[in-house]
Formats: structure tokens, sequence, C-alpha cells
């Protein structure tokens, strides 16, 4: 099979690289220049010019063909701005799932079979089982809930060739093969923000937009903010309340229009059903109008047990114990064990006392 390998200058997509040439396959390699402000050498963002150096090396040490492609102006507008507008309609996005979605499987792949290649290999740790998404056996690094936007045709042309191996076993054989990102730490923060100051990030984007911050109990105002977009459901930290003292406070609520952040008790944060939009099913057709289920509400969450009701637009899910801090923007995915069902884009809840609203 003729592949091609996006290799990011990490550990993990320079072995899924070796492992699919030791298959047999017709080999390519291609790092993607997403981010040309990521920042320099040493940066915690992507594309940075280390990264595309250890890519390169990947390549050579394995003996493939290697390339660089431009996808800048595509990411800025599929991701990155995708997530400004996000926040500032009062939701959380999960950029790494619109890259896999937009970037990794569209335009990569579209490119890719267009360029004459069957699959792209990605160092993504999940499994393909006949087609069918499942979890990584090494479950504390298991990515299948940000690969759960893919449809059946996407899958079809994805390898992932990490999925039967944990994190250790993957940089041990790093290694042994002479790849020198055996070592090399794994990127925990939002990609195109080298700094990790998300709340800078934005203010840079959106401006300042003044707003109160309301206790949901009182009613009173009890802190003022510069921008609700720097804000998420379940946050406790870096609120900037007037009056910190009391028990702790969360946010529970993000009105965008007004700039109103709510914030109260933790028990208010809890919810009994989630409200899905835009489903896709990565095991093929919709599971029936209603299924038993595992949810998961975010990228390293819990799965919980629910029940799902599936129309051809939306789902609704009713968890069998209270979730909290569910966030509008982030996905629910549906499993049935270890094997995704398919995901959905969360619009919004029901909190556990009753009552609709969007987190």
């Amino acid at each position: 099979m003729k592949v091609l390998a996006a290799v990011s200058g990490g550990v993990d997509s320079a072995v899924a690289l070796a492992r699919a040439v030791d298959a047999g396959h017709d080999v390519t390699a291609v790092h993607l220049a997403l981010a040309r402000s990521a920042g320099g050498v040493g940066s915690r963002g992507c594309c940075t010019p280390e990264d595309a150096r250890d890519a390169r090396r990947a390549a050579d040490v394995v003996g493939v063909p290697f390339y660089v492609w431009d996808l800048a102006e595509r990411f800025a507008a599929d991701v990155v701005d995708d997530f400004v507008a996000e926040y500032a309609a009062g939701r959380t996005p999960n950029p790494c799932l619109r890259c896999n979605e937009k970037i990794k499987f569209a335009a990569v792949l579209d490119r890719a079979i267009a360029l004459g290649f069957d699959a792209v290999v990605t160092g993504h740790h999940a499994r393909l089982s006949g087609g069918v998404l499942r979890r990584s056996v090494d479950l504390a690094k298991d990515q299948s809930y940000v690969l759960a936007v893919l449809t059946r045709d996407q899958l079809a042309h994805a390898v992932f060739p990490l999925g039967d191996s944990t994190k250790d076993q993957v940089r041990a054989e790093a290694a042994a093969r002479g790849l020198a990102v055996a070592d090399k730490p794994d990127s925990h923060d939002i990609c195109f923000i080298a700094d990790g100051d998300t709340r800078g990030f934005l203010r840079s984007r959106l401006g300042d937009r003044p707003g109160p911050l309301v206790d949901a109990l009182t009613g009173a105002e009890v802190g003022r903010h510069e921008g609700a977009y720097g804000f998420t459901v379940g946050q406790r930290r870096g609120l900037g309340l007037a009056r910190p003292g009391g028990p702790p406070r969360y946010v529970l609520s993000i009105e965008p229009v007004s700039g109103t952040v709510t914030v109260g008790p933790g028990e208010l944060l809890d919810v009994v059903e989630v409200h899905g939009d835009a489903p896709v099913w990565s095991a093929g057709a919709a599971p029936g109008e209603t299924l038993d289920c595992l949810a998961q509400l975010r990228a390293h969450g819990t799965p919980l047990p629910a029940a799902a009701t599936v129309t051809p637009d939306s789902v609704v899910v009713r968890l069998h114990r209270p979730a909290r801090g569910v966030a509008a923007g982030q996905a629910v995915v549906l499993y049935a064990g270890d094997t995704v069902l398919g995901s959905a884009t969360i619009s919004g809840v029901v909190p556990a006392e009753g009552g609709s609203t969007a987190p």
C-alpha cells in the first residue's frame, strides 16, 4: 500500500513512520507547516524549526522521502479562526479535534488521495479494526476521543500503527531504532499558542469586552472581567472575584452578548442530560434511535454509562449519573465498550435540578 506518513517531529509520529515501513508499505513522510508564528526553537508551539528538523531526521533514519506541506492558511481558517469564534460565542472548543477533522483527515487526506496515496499514517494512540475506531491499549494516552469526528470513509484511509502499544513501549522502540526524539517531551498546550496564555491570545484577537461576574445564588455582581471569552464552564481559578472569600465558586455559564459570567457552587455544575448537534457516526450508520452506551464528555474525561436518543441532526444523551462542568463546544463521544460509535458537538445541557441551558 502506498501511504503518506504525517510526521510532526515528535516520538509518536516517528515510530508510526518506522512501523509503516516495517509493514511493507511504500512510505513517504510529510511534515505539516501549520502555524508560522508558533515560535522558535524550544517554544511549546507546533511547527517550530526544531520540529521540522526532528521530522526530517526521523525520515532520514528510516530511509524514506521527506516533504514539507505548507497548510498554514488552511489551519488558520479552519482551526485558529474557529477556536476564536467559538470562545467569542461563549463555547469551549477542542482545537485538536478540529485539526483532525479539517486538516489531517480532510486537507491532507484529500491531497494524498489526489496524489495517488492509499492512506494517511499518523502517530495517534488509537486502534482500527475492520475500519472501526477503538481505544488504544494505553488508556492514559488514548486519543480515540479526538478522532471520533472522522467518518467511516476517512477511517478507511487511515492507519494508526501505535494503538497496540503503550507510550513507554513507543519511547523504548524509538531509542532502539536510533531516533533522536525518543526522549522528546510531549506537547500539552494548544499548539498555536506557544506561550500557553490562552486568555492573552484571545484578547489579542477579540479585544477587551468588559462585563460582570454574577453570583448565581444572590444575583449580586461579585467582580468584573475584560472578556467573557477568558472563561470556560467549570473553571475555578483566575476568576478575579472582588470578594473571593467563602466556599469555592465556579463558572456556571457564559452569556457572550451581555458579557455576563455567572459563578456559583460546584454542585450547580452537575448535569444529567447532554444535547449534541451534527452527529458523525464513525462506525457507519446511526446505531438505531435509542442505544445504551458510554459517553465521554471531554478529551481526558471518564466515560459514563448513558442512554442516547438519536435523530438525523442531533443526539440527546441521558447520563445514568450526573457529570460536572460540561462545556458547549466540546464533543460528546459515544462508545460501546472500547469501540467508538460516533460523536456530536455539545450544544446544551439539562442541569441535575432540571431546566435546560446552554453551558
